[in-house]
């Protein structure tokens, strides 16, 4: 009997240790953007070869998502890709929080096309008009299309919750941020959703980040102007601020990184991390030579 209690006693005692452990791993919330969420998780991943005596949770749910969390001081690391509004800015210091906004790549914004579409660009003009509301296209045969399998040449227009960074990211560099976004729209809850459903759908035109793009879709080149220079969206052009839809991707900290939070952003920063978000389909922050 007492050998029974010595084991049950050395088994509770080694639970007891392995919960211990597991509990004094330092945890880092990482939560926010649909964009980046692949890249956070890869990230996430690789750190552990790093330093596995920190676990870090990452979640999505669009930037907006990961602000609010920001906000409430219930996340450590925000993702983001666009910028926290003024407004938003405020609220967090009304509630003790600091945000502090740091670049960790480049996205190019791509518009895409069913495979069957003949189209191959895109201006700024006419995916406002596409896009926005009160636009005057809502049909392919008004810029001179025809599309295979789409009955009436109608244009599906496929977006993206509110919630979404890219969602206003795309209002303010196409639509002028002051126009909203046209009524009828299929908002999308996540970038490979409005990837898919641009597949499956010959009448659509899409919007997403440049990382979620398959050969089963077309990505228009985009020109700023009627006429003008057409730019492809890639890594190199998002890079250099070429295409017309590129943007900043965005982490946000409360106040400036300290401890094991700042090992983390260092470990992004690095070439290591920097070349982790160039094989997921970014531009990172700066050139880097990668294996």
């Amino acid at each position: 009997m007492k050998t029974k209690f010595v084991a049950y006693a050395a088994a509770a005692a080694g639970i007891m240790a392995f919960a211990a452990s597991a509990n004094a791993r330092d945890l880092i919330q990482n939560k926010g953007s649909d964009t980046l969420v692949n890249v956070a998780q890869a990230w996430a991943e690789e750190y552990q070869n790093v330093d596995s005596s920190v676990a870090i949770a990452v979640s999505g749910g669009g930037s907006g998502t990961g602000i609010a969390a920001m906000i409430n001081g219930t996340v450590d690391i925000a993702n983001a890709s666009r910028s926290m509004k003024q407004k938003e800015i405020d609220l967090a210091k009304s509630k003790g929080q600091n945000p502090i906004e740091h670049v960790v790549g480049y996205d190019a914004l791509a518009v895409f096309l069913h495979k069957d579409n003949p189209a191959d660009k895109m201006s700024i003009a006419q995916l406002a008009e596409i896009f926005g509301e009160e636009g005057e296209t809502d049909n392919w045969e008004q810029i001179g299309l025809s599309v295979d399998g789409c009955k009436g040449n109608e244009i599906v227009v496929v977006s993206r919750q509110n919630n979404s960074g890219t969602y206003a990211y795309f209002r303010q560099a196409v639509l002028g941020g002051k126009r909203d976004y046209r009524m009828g729209t299929l908002d999308m809850h996540g970038s490979k959703d409005v990837v898919e459903l641009v597949e499956k759908t010959p009448c659509a035109i899409g919007y997403s980040g440049l990382a979620y793009a398959t050969d089963h879709v077309k990505m228009a080149c985009v020109t700023m102007e009627d006429g003008g220079t057409c730019v492809n969206p890639t890594v190199e052009t998002a890079s250099d601020g070429t295409y017309p839809i590129a943007r900043p991707l965005l982490m946000y900290t409360n106040g400036e990184p300290t401890g094991k939070i700042k090992e983390y952003m260092d470990f992004i920063l690095s070439d290591a991390g920097q070349c982790i978000i160039q094989e997921k389909g970014y531009a990172p922050v700066r050139a880097v030579q990668c294996n």
